[in-house]
């Protein structure tokens, strides 16, 4: 399987990109007129949030000297402030962190405040050092250095001569190489670190086995007013590319013509091999010669170009210009180069005070530079070393290290299969639809356009070798001519279809077609294949619907099996509901009359209670002073009746007190079971407890009306018992028979007044009794009911409400009662004090008539 991947490579994987980086970072430093520097610095300043302005103390772009060399600032149609989001955007899809974009920010803060840095003059000899001005405290700040320690290293440089160490001060121009060799050095390693991130974010390639593809995008041969030293390796990269392209398109073209022994007249193309050789030979070549001139410390620009004319003039290739000039004739034609910064950008030079910096300061990327940069110095060079001022430098120059990089780019070319796309420039105005001939044509000459389509023409672009060329056409002959070799079913083929013999030639291993000849034989085939499919989509259409009606049938046949079932298991599940139904409705329907029961019953009791009421106060009214003298029985008699009626008073008076007592000890365990179920009974707490209140205050006022009318009695009773005694004593003989016979009936009398007190008070206490133990009963039910104990279908606040409004009705109705029967008690005592009076009247009189 093909895996096709358009990927960023870092400078070992990619050197294209490598060099592209390597020439193009002078750039930061110096800008053409009316030419940006890179794209980044503008959006930075343009969009970058408050707070990474504050960060970073960002200002506008004509506020660094970096970006001021050109005069240009912005681009008509393009929104600096828009771009850097999607810059930040696309930071965050390949998974680089906050963190490290903050970092990547600063490092490009600190590259265009390094070109704020200014020096001044401090002596005669033409030394400076750096201004302290925001340009260097902000880069200090920035990279995380010492201040004193960046102004030495922009304004001094350490060399070692023999085991001494020196320190010489630079001169302006010195020191202006020194601040802007750092800033592209910062700004080439932050590009590098930023690849390496990448890739390892992405790891292209690691996790891939499969084949894949690369797209290297180069614009082309340049040639500009001025001409400069990135132009000249760039013009060599593309003298090397345009040889790649010839070999594929015209030498091994022509050469597997050759090699399968058609018939082919060769055709003649232009050949760069001598102006590759003018770059790449030694030691007599622009590079060599260039590498050899940089290595000497009084080298020039003017020395390198006399040197070049020198040793040159001869070549075809090569043309001595005036002053510091010179022509090479590349294969697009002559390009004039200006020798001018050649030097000095071949040598690229940062010196080791330079990568003690970046190694001492306390951000993390400085530090990563300056360990590159360092294990980079210490590989072994296969190539011209050099040293500057006695400090060691980067020992491979410029030139050197984009000619390996070119190799190593094409090594991977000749390693992979090509496919050229070339791109024509239209015009030189940027304008749509306008197409400028000459220039179009120069093009088209240029990049070898023309040859390739005179080959395209005169060759054979359709190429297919003979059992691939039989085996996709041969099912188009009949069976007797599918079993011959692959030539002979090649040649038939081509027979059957009247391909002209000019249109095509058999090579020894390959059938090689002019432009369009096999479109014949693909249409043919192609209307075969479908014709066959067709046949086929019918036989298979007509065994797919036999089997789907054999599917059918017996799905509907499993489905019938399958709704019985599920038929039989609803109607089960349906009588077990049924059932169930059955045995709740009869649950629900006891429980209703149960609870119907219960009303029928307490209302029963309401009435019982009503009519005993009735009863007991009828009774009580019926209850009457008898008169004095109507007494029939003998005093003796009706003494004695009385004191058993007394002495059986007094016992059910101490049975009532007692049951008043356990009644008083049952309200206190109510109390406490009450109490216990608080906790489970918070809301209606306050409801129980007064409710308890109330009927603990009724029971006292009950019990003290009870103990009240029982103490009267007693004093009464044990009164008549002791006058009773004394009087039977003393009178016995001289009792008359009137004052005797009446004094009986009033006996009598009080007997059965006393008998029927006796069995008012007994039924109050017996009702008392009940009335407590029903009221308890009902205020524990409703309890439990409430706490969740006993299930029960009524409401328990309605029911304590009803029970209360009974207790507060029996209430007064009992109060009412005791009142009446105390009245009555009362009378009676009354009675026996009157008889007493008429008794001790009447032994006055009997006394005073002994007297007389």
């Amino acid at each position: 399987m093909l895996n096709v991947c358009i990927y960023v490579l870092n400078s070992s994987d990619a050197p294209g990109l490598a060099s592209t980086v390597l020439l193009e970072k002078s750039r930061v430093v110096q800008c053409n007129e009316g030419e940006r520097s890179y794209h980044i610095f503008y959006q930075l300043c343009a969009g970058a949030p408050p707070s990474l302005r504050e960060k970073l103390n960002l200002r506008n772009a004509e506020d660094y000297k970096y970006l001021k060399l050109s005069n240009c600032y912005s681009i008509t149609g393009v929104n600096d402030a828009e771009e850097f989001r999607i810059v930040m955007e696309a930071l965050d899809v390949v998974h680089i962190s906050k963190e490290d974009q903050e970092t990547v920010f600063v490092m490009l803060a600190a590259v265009l405040w390094l070109g704020n840095i200014s020096f001044t003059v401090i002596d005669n000899e033409d030394h400076v050092q750096a201004v302290e001005n925001e340009g260097l405290l902000h880069v200090a700040e920035l990279i995380g250095c010492d201040l004193e320690h960046l102004k030495l290293t922009l304004s001094t440089r350490k060399m070692k001569v023999g085991n001494d160490k020196i320190v010489q001060k630079l001169t302006l121009s010195q020191a202006i190489d020194a601040r802007d060799a750092l800033a592209k050095s910062i700004y080439s390693c932050l590009f590098d670190w930023l690849v390496e991130q990448i890739n390892k974010s992405l790891a292209v390639g690691k996790r891939r086995t499969g084949r894949s593809i690369s797209i290297l995008d180069i614009y082309g041969f340049e040639s500009f007013n001025r001409n400069s030293f990135e132009q000249f390796c760039i013009n060599y990269a593309n003298e090397r590319l345009q040889q790649h392209f010839n070999r594929h398109l015209f030498k091994l073209e022509q050469e597997e013509y050759i090699q399968d022994g058609i018939d082919w007249a060769k055709v003649e193309f232009e050949d760069n091999q001598d102006c590759l050789n003018l770059f790449e030979k030694r030691p007599l070549g622009l590079l060599s010669l260039l590498d050899e001139e940089s290595t000497f410390p009084n080298g020039t620009d003017l020395t390198f170009a006399d040197k070049l004319k020198q040793h040159l003039n001869s070549k075809s290739c090569f043309k001595g210009e005036r002053d510091q000039a010179f022509t090479v004739c590349h294969y697009a034609g002559e390009v004039t180069y200006d020798t001018t910064g050649f030097l000095e950008k071949n040598r690229d030079l940062l010196h080791l005070d330079s990568i003690q910096l970046l190694s001492s300061c306390t951000c993390r990327l400085p530090q990563i530079f300056a360990s590159h940069m360092l294990t980079q110095s210490e590989k072994p060079v296969n190539g011209p070393l050099h040293k500057s001022g006695g400090a060691d430098s980067q020992k491979l120059s410029v030139a050197t290290k984009f000619k390996g990089q070119l190799f190593q780019l094409m090594q991977r070319l000749e390693s992979t299969t090509p496919h050229f796309i070339r791109c024509i420039k239209p015009n030189n105005l940027q304008s749509p639809e306008s197409y400028e001939q000459g220039l179009v044509l120069q093009q088209l000459r240029c990049c070898g356009v023309l040859e390739v389509v005179r080959i395209s023409r005169s060759g054979f672009p359709t190429r297919m070798s003979h059992q691939r060329f039989a085996r996709r056409y041969g099912f188009l002959l009949l069976d007797s001519a599918a079993s011959q070799d692959p030539l002979s079913v090649s040649v038939s083929i081509l027979h059957q279809f009247n391909i002209l013999p000019e249109m095509y030639q058999v090579g020894y291993t390959k059938l090689f077609f002019r432009t369009g000849q096999i479109g014949v034989l693909e249409d043919t085939r192609n209307r075969t294949l479908n014709g066959i499919l067709h046949v086929q989509s019918c036989f298979r259409g007509y065994q797919v619907r036999h089997s789907l009606k054999k599917l059918q049938g017996g799905i509907s046949t499993l489905q019938s099996f399958i709704r019985g079932e599920k038929t039989r298991k609803e109607y089960a599940a349906l009588l077990q509901r049924h059932k169930a139904a059955v045995i709740i409705q009869k649950q629900i329907k006891a429980v209703f009359v149960r609870n119907k029961v219960r009303t029928v019953k307490d209302a029963t009791i309401v009435i019982q209670s009503v009519i005993r009421g009735w009863l007991v106060r009828r009774c009580s009214g019926d209850i009457g002073f008898l008169k004095y003298g109507d007494i029939k029985t003998k005093e003796s008699d009706e003494i004695l009746v009385k004191a058993s009626f007394l002495a059986e008073l007094q016992r059910r008076v101490l049975q009532a007190e007692a049951a008043l007592r356990e009644k008083d000890e049952e309200n206190d365990i109510l109390n406490q079971r009450i109490q216990q179920y608080e906790s489970r009974w918070s809301e209606y707490e306050s409801k129980m407890q007064s409710m308890e209140e109330v009927w603990q205050k009724q029971m006292r006022s009950l019990q003290s009306s009870l103990s009240i009318a029982k103490k009267s009695l007693a004093i009464d009773d044990s009164e008549r018992n002791s006058d009773a005694s004394v009087n039977n004593a003393s009178d016995e003989r001289d009792y008359s028979w009137d004052g005797g016979s009446n004094h009986r009936r009033q006996e009598s009398n009080g007997t059965r007044s006393t008998s029927a007190s006796l069995s008012v008070i007994s039924r109050l206490a017996e009702e008392f009794e009940q009335r407590s133990q029903v009221f308890a009963d009902d205020a524990k039910f409703l309890v439990e009911v409430k706490s969740g104990q006993v299930e029960a279908s009524l409401n328990p606040d309605q029911e304590l409400r009803r029970l209360k409004q009974m207790f507060e009705a029996w209430k007064r109705d009992y109060t009412a009662r005791l009142r009446e029967t105390k009245l009555i008690i009362n009378k009676l005592g009354t009675e026996d004090g009157a008889i007493e009076k008429m008794k001790k009247k009447w032994w006055g009189r009997r006394n005073s008539t002994r007297i007389n």
